[in-house]
């Protein structure tokens, strides 16, 4: 792989400290448990774990309110999918 290696948590969240604009308009897929995910909000892969919105439900500063799902996790380049 030529790219540098994808960080082991990042979040689509700007308030958070996992958070990196530049790396996220690459194109970011996840793979848990084998199977691509498109609702991902954050990741961590030496935890195993993804966060997914619950529904349409919000909490009282208007973000999505989070499930964390324990698994495998594997991010890549939606370019290196291709």
């Amino acid at each position: 792989m030529s790219q540098s290696p994808l960080p082991d948590r990042l979040a689509i969240d700007p308030d958070s400290p996992f958070h990196d604009e530049a790396l996220l308009s690459q194109g970011i897929g996840i793979r848990f448990n084998g199977a691509e995910k498109t609702n991902v909000e954050e990741y961590c892969v030496s935890e195993g774990w993804i966060r997914v919105a619950a529904g349409t439900a919000r909490d009282r500063k208007g973000k999505p309110i989070l499930l964390k799902l324990k698994g495998t996790v594997e991010p890549f380049l939606k370019g290196d999918a291709a």
